[in-house]
């Protein structure tokens, strides 16, 4: 075996490579396109890579779904249980008995057969505190690494506070697991430059950011290089600017086909008692209806619906590979300018109290807002003060800073646009192991295999 490290930069494409990221421009000089699985989202994404297969054999049909056993809508989970197939170190060990494999932050990452894992797993306290933490097996590496790193900077992981921070600290978590362990394959996940592409757009100021990643990036080549490992730069989906974001969930209450509960008045999603309703993903939903009846009119209510690309049924999932039960009877693609809310309520007065939080647990779908503090705050950094001192003598308290201006979004990700400037790419220190100048995702396993197996 030629060990093997996979960085897999969240959101690069080719249309970021230039002079501020002379590193990566000139690793990636000789590169393969991939052409995206749909949904072009983490979790899919990541899926594909490790198991060779599309969202219907997989099963991970975006960052998240409705279990409908359960009748709860959940994202970001993390068992890899989800995940149905073999998966990469599954083939590789099953090759060569002696390969390792460090799973540093890819999605999915607890309850594997991995040798090493890390990923963000905040502790959550009895009494409502959020605590900024991490999962690792072997477990003593949690207590290691917190003390050389310092606590993960979990809050500036997602949310309005992201910074290069907790990719750099990935990134020393990175090159620990090689000094301790020297895995056969260790797939490392560095996501900033996919909140900075949301936040602003591929189009916005987003030069230092490129500066910053293209630095960390630099560094991880040149380490993990000299300690004779073949590294791969790879992305999962490019950054498209948005200008339009589209609120299925709205749509379907105003056609009656979707339920709200009032609590302490506020309304709060009711899937179980609706005919239908949306779960919201970057530039995809999974559409849910209850009465195959009722399936043809939620078609054509969407059929006309600005910013919706298409409305796929049976044949349509079944023709990009999403036909798995976890999906919605149909399922919305966007425009390329376009997104879709989780949004459900009508009047910003009523909306539920995790609206206006970063709580990426509790919303029935993805919220890209909570990158964003609410413009209308004045003194926003007072009122956190405030939110913080009462924090700090033990009281309750929100941290309600989330905007609901959907309009503050600048970039997504989730449909194929075809755009080169968009698309995102495979690159090797072993340049002569690219068979192509395109990869389909299902076949970005098989060129990892390549790396770790064939002399070149």
């Amino acid at each position: 075996m030629e060990r093997t490290v996979v960085l897999d930069v969240a959101g690069l494409s080719e249309g970021l490579l230039g002079p501020r990221t002379p590193r990566l421009s000139a690793f990636c000089g000789v590169h393969a396109s991939i052409e995206p699985v749909t949904p072009a989202v983490t979790c899919v994404a990541q899926a594909t890579y490790l198991t060779g297969a599309q969202p219907a054999t997989h099963g991970i049909v975006a960052n998240g779904w409705y279990f409908r056993e359960l009748n709860e809508v959940w994202l970001w989970r993390q068992s890899n249980r989800l995940v149905q197939g073999d998966k990469i170190w599954d083939v590789a060990r099953n090759r060569d008995p002696s390969f390792t494999c460090s799973n540093t932050f890819w999605w999915y990452a607890m309850a594997t057969r991995a040798d090493v894992t890390l990923t963000p797993r905040p502790l959550y306290g009895a009494d409502g505190l959020k605590l900024p933490d991490f999962y690792a097996s072997p477990l003593a590496l949690r207590d290691e690494f917190n003390l050389r790193f310092g606590t993960f900077p979990l809050f500036e992981f997602w949310g309005p506070n992201t910074s290069i921070h907790s990719s750099e600290w990935i990134a020393k978590a990175a090159m620990a697991v090689e000094e301790k362990f020297s895995p056969s394959l260790q797939l490392i996940y560095l996501p900033h430059l996919d909140y900075c592409l949301q936040r602003e757009g591929p189009e916005g100021d987003i030069e230092h950011d490129l500066a910053e990643i293209d630095d960390l990036c630099g560094r991880l080549i040149d380490f993990f290089l000299g300690r004779g490992c073949r590294v791969i730069v790879l992305s999962e989906y490019g950054i498209t600017p948005v200008c339009r974001p589209v609120h299925p969930n709205r749509i379907l209450r105003e056609a009656g086909l979707l339920n709200v509960k009032v609590d302490l008045g506020l309304e709060y999603l009711d899937a179980g008692s609706s005919r239908a309703f949306a779960v919201s993903d970057h530039q995809i939903a999974h559409v849910y209806v209850e009465n195959p009846a009722d399936v043809e009119g939620v078609r054509e209510l969407f059929d006309k619906v600005a910013g919706v690309h298409a409305v796929l049924g049976e044949d349509g999932k079944r023709e990009i590979g999403l036909d798995h039960p976890r999906s919605g009877e149909l399922v919305l693609l966007a425009e390329p300018d376009s997104w879709f809310t989780y949004y459900f309520w009508l009047d910003d007065a009523v909306a539920p109290d995790y609206a206006r939080m970063v709580d990426i647990h509790r919303k029935p779908g993805f919220d890209p807002v909570e990158l964003f503090i609410d413009p209308e705050i004045r003194l926003p950094m007072l009122k956190v003060g405030g939110i913080l001192a009462r924090k700090a003598l033990g009281f309750r308290y929100k941290m309600e800073l989330t905007p609901l201006d959907a309009t503050l979004v600048k970039g997504s990700h989730g449909v194929v646009t075809g755009d080169p400037h968009n698309t995102p790419l495979f690159a090797s220190s072993e340049p002569r192991l690219l068979d192509s100048s395109s990869l389909q995702a299902v076949d970005v396993q098989a060129a990892i295999l390549d790396h770790l197996f064939r002399d070149g």
